[in-house]
This record gives C-alpha cells, structure tokens and sequence, in this order.
C-alpha cells in the first residue's frame, strides 16, 4: 500500500536530523558532486534512515535506485518520500517474493556502476545474470552474512569486481553491530511482545558482536541470559563476560526467549524444538529467515495461528506451545525500527565514503573483498566525536619518536 507522504517527510527530517556525520558529508558531496555521472543501485531496509543514505548519494550526483532487502522492513512511508525526492524505489511492506525478485532485476537492469548491498544478493544476481559484468566498478556489504557470500566468491576466483566489507570495518562492527543489535533486537521483541524480559531465561545463539549486544543488553534488562557457540575462542569469551555456555539442546529446554545471532542455518530445528519449554518466543536477528527452522517448526506443530502482529503461536500434539517472532526475519526490522539513528549515521557514512572510494579508485582495484581504508574509518570516528564535544590527546614529538622506535619507524 503506498504510504503517507507527510509522515515520510516527518520521518526522513527525524532521522536526518539526528544524522550529523551523514550530513557533513553529505555537504561536501552537494560541493564536490563525486559520482556524478554514476548510477548507484541499494539493496537495503528501505526506511528513513537508508533514505537519508539514499539521498545524501543523490546529493553526490549519483541516480540512485533503492530495491527491499525484507519484504517485512520496508517503511511505506518513507518510500513515499524519498520517491518524492527523485530516487527511484522499488519496495512495499510485506511485498511477495515474486515482487522482491523483480526488484532485484530492476536494479541490475540499471546497469549500475557501483552496488550497495545487504545480504549480497545483488551481487549474487550480477555472477548468475551478469558474467560480463556491465560497467560495475564494485560492491558495498554491510553484513556479516553478505561478506561471508563476497569471500567465498572470492576464494573461489569468480568475484568479478572489488567488494568493500564495510561490514567488518571498526566504526561499523563496534557500534552498529554491538549496540545497534543489541538495542534494536529487544526494541523488536518487546513490541511484538509486550512482555516483561526481566527474570526470564534467554539464551543468545552466537556470540559475535552481534550477539555480545544481544547478551549485554538483555542481562541489562534482567534476564538471565545463556550463550551457545561453535568457536571455543567465544565460548571462552562469553562465559568470562559473565554468561553461561551450553550447547542449544541443553539450553532449550531452560529457554524463554531464543535469539538467534549466528548468520547460519536451523540453529533451532526440531531436536531443539522438541525440549523447549512451553511458552517460548523465538526471534532471529540474523540476516536471512533461516535460523529457525520454520519448516521443522510447521512439522512438529499441530496447530498454527497469529497470537497478534508479528507473533505465530505453533502448538504442539503434547500441548506445548511456542511463539515465532516476525516470520522468523530480523526481529528488529520485521518488529521494531530497526537500529537507533545515531548508530545507522556511523555506518551509512562509511556506505557514502566506501561508494566515493569505489567510484574513485575501483577500476584499479584488485576483484577481491576490500577493507574500508582505515582513514575512512578514521574520519567517520572523529566525525563522531564532535557531537559529544569531546576532544582528543595529541602524541608529542617525544612520545612520537617513542612510538616510532618500536614499530622501526612505521
């Protein structure tokens, strides 16, 4: 349905506002025009704070074309205003998978020059469709999942074109992930919910950073929390954090709340399903809706229906019942608004200088996955610091030349 122009307005100068590092940039690009010429296709959650993104692309001289990375965290709202605004936006609210798809043509039929993606299924679709490549100078990934696609690729020897894994840059994974996550993920749950998280057990599959935001801030609101995991390095980590580690079937049957956090696949299936304790809410903050086996899920039950927005109770033939959060997507977005402003401007200012560094410099660069250069990383943070009016130490000369002594003057 399409949505109210006057509250996208409203939401676009919300988010805009509240997005100072964004629009710093964004004034230098409206001055330099950097991509002029370019045409930039997004696939990303279209809601104000990507639109804001979009924009401030616009803004660099780019036409940029915006496609739904979830048929569940389009705002239609926001989509009627940042079409106002010229960028062509293929996303609706609950849209189809048919309708998801064609988005995704729409945007490789724009031959675009540099991609921006959520999930790498853009990407994807240029090495099935387009071997040739078009005029593409390179990729954006802004997940852990995406970047995962982009190596193997990589590993492989068919990436066609540089990727940067704006995923794993500093000013991404140390905000967005941990505190972004990890606000956002309850922000989701509490209002499909309406539960009290206090005193309840939670357990957080993967403690990445991610799931480090997820444990943190569910310990912050009461719950007693448990963490499963694959990498003895993170188990090691989390039970030194203060958690318990256990193996998802010892947790399950403990469970209240499940979270998934893992960018893998049937974290919960039906072994897990089979012990969990009656009343359990399942959530997935994980890029696709594979971590909870929704097809083990559907087996098992005996009866299925919509509780309220956002929640399907399932129940089981011994009378238990068990609640899926959001269809099982990101719980944030397909249930809450996603991440908090202020951590979306931090790593959609990386997206924005990683798109001018691609257009600048990609047709030279090597087709494997890059990292954000570090003084892009670097001016994001400083950037950051000027609204907490806080300033920084300088190294002296002596202190410099310390420095130097030990790292052979690099």
């Amino acid at each position: 349905m399409p949505g109210d122009l006057v509250r996208g307005r409203l939401k676009l100068e919300w988010a805009r506002d509240h997005m100072p590092v964004l629009a710093g940039i964004r004034r230098r690009f409206e001055a330099e025009r950097p991509l002029a010429g370019l045409t930039v296709s997004a696939v990303l959650h279209v809601e104000s704070k990507t639109c804001v993104l979009a924009l401030a692309l616009q803004a660099a001289g780019a036409d940029v074309r915006l496609a739904a990375s979830n048929p569940l965290s389009t705002d239609d709202d926001a989509v009627a205003a940042v079409r106002e605004a010229g960028v062509e936006t293929l996303a609706e609210k609950g849209e189809s998978l048919a309708t998801y798809r064609a988005g995704l043509e729409a945007l490789l039929a724009a031959d675009p020059d540099v991609i921006v993606d959520d999930g790498a299924d853009l990407v994807a679709l240029v090495h099935e469709r387009r071997r040739d490549r078009g005029k593409i100078r390179g990729s954006t990934e802004e997940t852990t999942t995406g970047v995962t696609r982009l190596r193997a690729l990589a590993k492989s020897g068919k990436l066609l074109f540089p990727a940067v894994d704006v995923n794993d840059a500093e000013m991404k994974h140390l905000f967005d992930n941990r505190y972004g996550t990890g606000q956002s993920v309850l922000d989701g749950v509490l209002t499909a919910t309406n539960l009290l998280l206090a005193g309840k057990v939670a357990v957080v599959a993967g403690y990445g950073w991610c799931g480090k935001g997820v444990a943190a801030r569910l310990r912050g609101l009461g719950a007693d929390v448990i963490v499963t995991e694959v990498d003895p390095v993170r188990a090691v980590e989390a039970r030194m954090d203060g958690f318990r580690v256990m193996p998802m079937l010892d947790a399950a049957p403990h469970a209240e709340l499940i979270v998934t956090v893992t960018g893998s696949t049937g974290v919960v299936r039906a072994e897990h399903l089979r012990v969990l304790r009656n009343g359990c809410l399942l959530a997935n903050a994980g890029h696709f809706d594979v971590e909870v086996s929704k097809v083990d899920l559907e087996g098992l039950a005996v009866a299925h229906r919509t509780a309220r927005p956002n929640v399907e109770e399932y129940r089981f033939a011994d009378g238990r019942t068990v609640y899926l959060l959001g269809e099982g997507r990101l719980i944030n977005l397909a249930a809450g608004q996603g991440h908090p402003v202020e951590i979306m401007d931090l790593s959609f200012a990386l997206q924005a200088l990683s798109v001018e560094h691609l257009a600048r410099h990609g047709t030279t660069m090597s087709p494997s996955v890059h990292a954000v250069p570090a003084s892009l990383d670097r001016a994001v943070a400083e950037a950051a610091l000027a609204p907490f009016g806080i300033g920084l130490d300088a190294l002296t000369d002596e202190q410099l030349l310390y420095r130097d002594s030990w790292t052979g003057g690099t």
